[in-house]
């Protein structure tokens, strides 16, 4: 299973090499902005709601309006159609990339691996809302009732949202010793798919543990309830996505970074301010899961759904992953774990 994991991933990032994205190097990538090649190179990640900054960032042009505005001419923006965590990682680290945007576990693990070398660190938040494990199987009344016939779909094995989300239940729960007592029942799948497998019950998918929309894609289907959330086990809001980078693509490139995350600012706002502009990007993105744009445009209204760079209650994922050892270095703070440009706002 290993093996085919890392195979899959390689092929991955020898199809961006093909398309000549790889940079000379693994020092976080090749330059952009002024003397540099111009352009920036970000994956849209693996959809939904979490990742509308990132389309309303490519459908306006923000990036490079900010680029313009801080003097940089010809500095143009390459969205590239991968996701996962583990794949954007290994694209960050080779690289094929130079952002990537993905949930507090898969960057903790990056953040830990790269320390005293490439350094890679958060540029901001993106959004903050819960995850929910949905399942149509009627023997699941709570997680604890999974049995050995189960299997759990989400994004990533060991490093994703949900997979931290049940071993920091199963530690509460049933203590240290049982630390990975769910983790047998997971299967890695990406979102549209677990949707697909948990309304049709192929693939002997038993619940699916996921995001806005296709959280509520699932449970109009009135044989599919929620079972858990993530706010239920992190005890309130907290950051689903950010976007990260390296220190080295930083220093290069500082007044694109700056300009990256003015635009993600901008985004925001923009999704906050017109949720029904927004909600028509995320379906024209087809990341919207069939729902219409009046659909979406009332899930965007969900107070809680937060389009914001503030992170929050990252340092618990922090400290939970260096307490089980997934982690082997403890940040002192949340400010440890981002570039100084975010410092000034209310993290945690």
């Amino acid at each position: 299973m290993k093996r085919a994991r890392r195979m899959r991933r390689r092929v991955l990032l020898g199809a961006l090499a093909a398309a000549g994205l790889l940079a000379a190097g693994c020092s976080g990538g090749g330059g952009s902005g002024a003397g540099g090649s111009g352009e920036v190179r970000i994956p849209l990640g693996a959809g939904g709601v979490g990742f509308l900054p990132l389309y309303m960032m490519r459908e306006h042009g923000l990036i490079e309006k900010h680029a313009r505005a801080a003097g940089l001419e010809g500095v143009e923006v390459r969205w590239i159609d991968i996701g996962g965590p583990a794949v954007m990682n290994d694209a960050l680290l080779s690289g094929s990339v130079d952002f990537i945007a993905a949930g507090p576990p898969a960057f903790l693990t990056l953040w830990d691996r790269t320390r005293g070398s490439t350094d890679v660190r958060g540029v901001a938040a993106m959004t903050s809302l819960p995850m929910y494990l949905n399942t149509r199987a009627e023997h699941l009344d709570t997680l604890d009732d999974v049995t050995e016939t189960d299997k759990i779909a989400l994004t990533a094995v060991k490093v994703s949202i949900p997979a931290l989300i049940m071993q920091m239940y199963a530690r509460e729960r049933y203590g240290d010793a049982q630390l990975d007592r769910f983790d047998k029942y997971t299967v890695t799948m990406t979102h549209p798919d677990g949707v697909v497998a948990l309304l049709t019950g192929s693939g002997g998918i038993s619940a699916h543990f996921t995001s806005p929309p296709f959280h509520q894609r699932e449970i109009s289907d009135p044989s599919v309830r929620t079972i858990m959330s993530s706010d239920d086990v992190m005890g309130g809001s907290t950051t689903f996505t950010m976007l990260s980078t390296t220190s080295g693509y930083r220093e290069r490139n500082p007044d694109v970074f700056a300009a990256v995350l003015a635009a993600l600012e901008e985004a925001n706002g923009m999704i906050r301010d017109d949720p029904a502009a927004a909600a028509e990007v995320l379906r024209a993105a087809d990341a919207g899961a069939g729902f219409e744009t009046e659909e979406l445009t009332g899930m965007l209204d969900d107070p809680a759904i937060r389009f914001t760079t503030t992170p929050e209650n990252v340092m618990k994922y922090a400290e939970f992953m260096h307490d089980i050892g997934s982690i082997r270095n403890r940040p002192e703070s949340w400010r440890d774990l981002f570039f100084p440009e975010i410092h000034e706002s209310p993290g945690s």
